[in-house]
């Protein structure tokens, strides 16, 4: 009896423990978006489960006929997965197609075109206006192209700024998204970053949010193969340090099976293109996981500032950190690469470091006042100074740190 007592109390200890440990609020999750999904062909509940098990929340394939995009909608209603729609009747006959999935369980949006030049933006805007005629409840989708896209051949302007806004401008989104695989084998690219600051500016002008992208396959010899989960996470948390409320992930089928762009060598994608998983897939699982685990921190939040941080040269069209919030005592990263960034989020700044070296971990000094608190990868909390002040932080790698909404924002 008294063993079960004891067993009873330590118990109740435990579970007290675990109640009483402090996480982040969050009121929803971080949509997280498969392209080059699940074929037609493998469209089954097994299949469905599978992506939603790495953490997938939405989907898009492309489907030849409405009868496959509705067979994959059922499917997909039955594990809880969202599509966003496309196949060949939504642009020949848009209105009869939005009435057939408006009202179904799955349908989250309307695929309408991806890397368009800034030509084709009338066009666009009239068919997103006949959709959003129909439905008016989901939104309408277009990935734009990066700045390094040839300005005649692909973008249609010389001022990549007048491409985004333009967009914003005459299509009826809901939010903005572009592509940009910077993680090359042994470097990043240069414009990466400076890219990243136009769209976020140009999203905040039009009070649009953004979403962007991880490469979690490889599409020539200058990409890592296979995907790694520090170039990953590099993506995934500048991503969000600049204010993205979606992530997505190219390609989560390996897109040789799916209809790519036959210049396109697709390999090394989640899963192969046989239908088997590759090392990718787990990655894919964790980083999605840490993205669910933090929603609290990024949801929702407003980006106040970006900064970046280096010995040498710091990326063209960002910014240099010279100064750190009242909170913040010291961040010194001793001369190693690092993006931080400050955002606002209900009654909290978040302050985020991120290792910008993908293929080494770095040493950063940090300490807070007593208000500051560590943001765990699990989603709890503990105060900053449960930590030692010297760390080191995993290539590519984020720390994330909590303190009260200065009064001055």
């Amino acid at each position: 009896m008294k063993k079960q007592v004891l067993l009873y109390l330590i118990l109740l200890l435990t579970t007290a423990k675990i109640q009483s440990q402090e996480r982040i609020n969050s009121n929803g999750k971080i949509p997280i978006l498969a392209w080059y999904s699940i074929p037609a062909s493998e469209t089954t509940v097994e299949r469905y489960q599978e992506m939603k098990d790495a953490g997938i929340t939405h989907s898009l394939s492309f489907f030849a006929n409405v009868t496959d995009l509705q067979k994959a909608l059922d499917v997909a209603a039955k594990v809880g997965v969202k599509l966003i729609v496309n196949c060949h009747e939504l642009k020949t006959d848009p209105e009869k197609t939005v009435r057939l999935v408006m009202n179904h369980p799955a349908t989250a949006g309307y695929h309408l075109i991806d890397e368009p030049g800034i030509g084709l933006y009338k066009e666009l805007g009239d068919w997103g206006r006949r959709i959003q005629a129909v439905d008016s409840k989901h939104f309408c989708y277009v990935n734009l192209f990066p700045n390094f896209a040839d300005s005649i051949t692909q973008l249609g302007t010389k001022d990549y700024r007048k491409y985004v806004s333009e967009c914003a401008r005459q299509i009826p989104l809901q939010f903005l998204s572009f592509d940009y695989y910077p993680v090359l084998k042994d470097r990043l690219s240069k414009t990466w970053y400076e890219n990243l600051e136009q769209f976020s500016s140009e999203a905040k002008k039009a009070n649009k949010p953004f979403w962007a992208f991880a490469l979690t396959t490889n599409y020539d010899d200058g990409h890592l193969t296979p995907q790694t989960l520090a170039a990953m996470r590099l993506q995934v948390y500048s991503n969000l340090a600049y204010g993205a409320q979606g992530i997505q992930y190219f390609t989560y089928w390996s897109a040789t099976s799916v209809n790519a762009p036959s210049t396109e060598d697709q390999r090394g994608a989640p899963i192969t293109a046989d239908g088997k998983r590759s090392v990718v897939y787990d990655r894919v699982k964790q980083m999605s996981e840490e993205i669910r685990n933090l929603s609290g921190v990024f949801l929702g939040a407003k980006m106040l500032w970006v900064r970046h941080s280096a010995k040498g040269m710091i990326p063209a069209g960002t910014i240099r950190l010279t100064s750190l919030p009242d909170p913040v005592k010291v961040l010194d990263s001793n001369g190693a690469p690092i993006l931080v960034s400050l955002l606002e989020n209900g009654d909290f700044n978040y302050l985020v470091v991120v290792n910008k070296d993908f293929l080494n971990s770095i040493n950063f000094t940090f300490f807070g006042d007593d208000t500051v608190k560590k943001v765990l990868k699990d989603g709890t909390m503990v105060p900053a100074s449960t930590y030692e002040p010297s760390l080191e932080l995993d290539p590519g790698d984020a720390a994330i740190y909590q303190f009260p909404k200065s009064k001055s924002h």
